[in-house]
């Protein structure tokens, strides 16, 4: 029997022998009186004795290796995800890690309206959802978890595998919409761009890098995901997709390697540079940024206490978690990568 146990035995069998001393002493209005008297502060007392015991074994059942949590991460990153959660529940056997994939929007709202605690995405809160999370008591903890990149991919027939930063921003400005536009060679026509969803982190942000503000072209097409883009493009030469690169930088993944096969990754130059250099989103042109379309991943919690989701996120930012990252051919944020050139003789 546990201290709590023994004191509220003690209380109620201290109460009991006062209510029969009181019955046998007094008269029945007296009695009545004082047992009334001693009701109601004996029950907020049990009461609260009884919320501090839950409380305590609530606390004590959830801690930053235990416990039984839901994420919600953006589907762009699911490949690297599934990874850090698989590794982290199989060393911490008493953590269960339930990961949800979806469009970014929905991500943000899930975070917002309390249905997970910890959220991954490409996409900061807003200083309005920050400050709207502090009016509820609420911080919101933002850790730059990794660096992706959106990887331009194209038909295994169409032989324009280089393209210029410019091409395809007026490409996104609707200014370019045949791709005898940008090479009078093609033999192909209308350029259909096709994404993953409207909802989605990787259309946004080539409406902020490029400053769209109205609705994009109407040869631009949404499908579901990220491997939906992926065959779609494999199955219409004259299609331009646009996918996060996770999904197709792992090479120890078979998965990623035959997303690769179907599809030409396109190199694109940099947007003030014009000296003849293309950069593919691979690893190292990605921490130098050379390639130019990069972003940051972010793991974002609203947890009040250092429960699994704080413990998750410390882990992926660690050393184990990182070395993650950087098998997956994205960059870490927090471990340092080497950079190794080799000159061909």
């Amino acid at each position: 029997m546990n201290r709590v146990s023994v004191i509220q035995n003690f209380i109620i069998i201290a109460c009991q022998k006062k209510y029969f001393t009181a019955c046998n002493v007094v008269d029945k209005h007296i009695s009545h009186t004082l047992i009334s008297s001693l009701r109601y502060p004996l029950i907020g007392l049990l009461l609260f004795m009884v919320s501090c015991t839950g409380g305590s074994k609530s606390g004590l059942n959830e801690t930053p290796t235990r416990g039984n949590i839901k994420i919600s991460a953006d589907e762009s990153f699911q490949p690297l995800i599934d990874t850090e959660v698989f590794t982290f529940t199989h060393l911490y056997n008493n953590a269960k890690i339930k990961p949800g994939y979806k469009p970014e929007y929905d991500v943000i709202n899930d975070f917002m309206n309390d249905s997970v605690k910890v959220i991954c995405t490409s996409k900061k809160l807003t200083d309005y959802q920050i400050q709207y999370l502090r009016d509820t008591q609420i911080i919101a903890r933002t850790s730059t978890y990794a660096y992706d990149a959106l990887a331009i991919v194209t038909n295994k027939e169409n032989k324009d595998s280089l393209l210029k930063y410019n091409t395809i921003k007026e490409i996104f400005l609707g200014k370019i919409s045949n791709w005898k536009e940008v090479n009078p060679k093609s033999k192909l026509g209308d350029i259909r761009v096709i994404f993953d969803n409207t909802k989605s982190g990787n259309i946004r942000y080539f409406k902020e890098l490029f400053e769209i503000k109205d609705s994009l072209s109407g040869n631009f097409f949404a499908v579901n995901s990220n491997p939906e883009v992926i065959d779609f493009v494999s199955r219409n030469p004259d299609a331009l997709g646009i996918v996060s690169v996770n999904w197709i930088s792992d090479k120890d993944d078979s998965l990623s390697m035959s997303f690769i096969k179907k599809i030409n990754v396109v190199a694109v130059s940099q947007q003030y540079i014009n000296d003849g250099s293309y950069y593919r989103p691979q690893q190292g042109f990605i921490f130098t940024k050379e390639y130019p379309f990069v972003r940051d991943i972010y793991l974002i919690s609203r947890e009040t206490f250092a429960g699994l989701g704080s413990g998750f996120i410390n882990w992926a930012c660690g050393e184990q978690g990182q070395r993650i990252v950087r098998t997956s051919g994205l960059v870490p944020a927090t471990m340092p990568i080497r950079l190794v050139q080799i000159k061909k003789q």
